[in-house]
This record gives C-alpha cells, sequence and structure tokens, in this order.
C-alpha cells in the first residue's frame, strides 16, 4: 500500500461551533491521509470530535477551515447536490441503527440503492443475492428485518452499503447496537469483505479493542489527533494491559 497516493487526505482540518459567546472547537487542526484499500478507525471517547470528523469526511457537514481531499477531488468546496452527487459515486454507509425498511425482505433492502441508480430489477436483485452470500445471509434472503437478530440485520446493512460498490465505505460505531460476540464477528467479517474487493473503510468507534481489528488507528481527543498508530500495536498495547 505504501507506493499508492491517498484516497483520503485531511489537511489543518478545523471545526469551531459558536454557542452564545462561546466558541467550541470540536476539531482542532487535524491532519492525516487514508491509503486506498486501508481499514481505518477513529478512535475516542464521547464528545472527542471523532463523529464531527466523519461526518465531514462523508461532506455531511462543512469545515470552518481546512481541506478535504477524497478521490483527488477538494468536497470543502462542493455544493450541496455536487456533494450527493460525490456520495452516490463513490461512498456507502454503514450506521449503529440498522435503518433497513421493515415491509421489505432483506435482499429487497439490499438492492434498494440500485433502483435509485436507475439499475433494472433483475440486475439489482443478482448483485444483492451475491452480497448475500459474501456476508453469510444465504438462508436470510426472504426474511425481513423483525425475522431477524440484530448481528443479522447489521449483515444486511452491510451488503447494502456495498451494493453500489463504493470505493470508500463509512461505519458510525456501527456495532454499537450488538453484543461484545456479535461485534467480534462483524468486525471479522469487516475486514475480510473489504480485503476481498478491496475498497477503503473509515469507522468511527469509542471501543479500543474493535479499533485494534483495523490497519490504522487514529485516536483523536479534546478535537485534536493525540496518535497515529497501526491495529496491531493497539493489540498488543491491550494484551500488556490485560496481563498486568
Amino acid at each position: 500500500m505504501a507506493d499508492k497516493a491517498p484516497v483520503i487526505t485531511v489537511k489543518n482540518l478545523y471545526k469551531i461551533y459558536v454557542l452564545g459567546e462561546e466558541k467550541v472547537r470540536a476539531l482542532n487542526g487535524v491532519s492525516f491521509e487514508i491509503l486506498p484499500g486501508e481499514f481505518c478507525a477513529i478512535v475516542g471517547t464521547s464528545g472527542s470530535g471523532k463523529s464531527t470528523l466523519l461526518n465531514m469526511l462523508a461532506g455531511l457537514e462543512a469545515p470552518t477551515h481546512g481541506e478535504i481531499i477524497i478521490k483527488g477531488e477538494h468536497i470543502e468546496n462542493k455544493s450541496e447536490n455536487q456533494l450527493v452527487k460525490f456520495r452516490r459515486e463513490h461512498i456507502g454507509f454503514i450506521f449503529q441503527a440498522y435503518n433497513l425498511l421493515p415491509s421489505m425482505t432483506a435482499i429487497e433492502n439490499v438492492a434498494l440503492p440500485l433502483s435509485f441508480r436507475g439499475v433494472d430489477r433483475k440486475t439489482r436483485m443478482a448483485r444483492a443475492d451475491r452480497l448475500m452470500d459474501l456476508v453469510g445471509l444465504q438462508k436470510y434472503k426472504k426474511h425481513r428485518p423483525n425475522q431477524m437478530s440484530g448481528g443479522q440485520q447489521q449483515r444486511v446493512g452491510m451488503a447494502r452499503a456495498l451494493v453500489m460498490a463504493p470505493d470508500i465505505i463509512f461505519a458510525d460505531e456501527p456495532t454499537g447496537n450488538l453484543d461484545s460476540v456479535t461485534s467480534e464477528e462483524m468486525m471479522h467479517l469487516m475486514q475480510n469483505v473489504v480485503r476481498k474487493k478491496g475498497q477503503t473503510l473509515v469507522m468511527v468507534t469509542h471501543d479500543n479493542h474493535l479499533a485494534s481489528y483495523a490497519d490504522k488507528v487514529i485516536r483523536i481527543q479534546d478535537g485534536k489527533i493525540k496518535s497515529i498508530t497501526t491495529g496491531e500495536e493497539l493489540r498488543k498495547k491491550l494484551e500488556a494491559e490485560v496481563a498486568l
């Protein structure tokens, strides 16, 4: 990966909210790069600025100052219509809330984003079918969300994020509603799927253990980057703490 140009470059990023007389710096001069095919975890406690950062990377919130370059394009300068088009072409989302439509089967939920792009039904369902297999839900294609566990619904959410073949997937606390065993399964799945498909995954989490699955771990505190390490380094640190 070292010889590849970054797929995401963030330069001197600030987000300042004005609350009455007070200025709150949600992000305070953040800079980093993420390479194509990299699994990157942005980790921090509640209020650290990590969700604000993810929203800005996804073009859902505008920075006060700084640059966000994704696939060679400056997204901080784009209009709302340009951002909608950019997200549709390049970005997939996995949410903490599964956001599945209860009236649709699992496979129909996965195929849904393709219908917004005008893809014919046969092609939509064939692609959704392959992705349901990829996330290990071969037997649940015709199930509705209320017939599935939280972990299964989150897998459907992941398949839906992948169906548009995005270059980048943003995941906001994707295992927040899952128990620890199911969270582990989800992390392994996310690791394997993005590696198979060569996609870039950016995940926000408050959980160090989940962050340790990533290739790169960006730790954020009080709106600033505290450290950038590898998942392996974090894993070794956590193992050493357990051993004490």
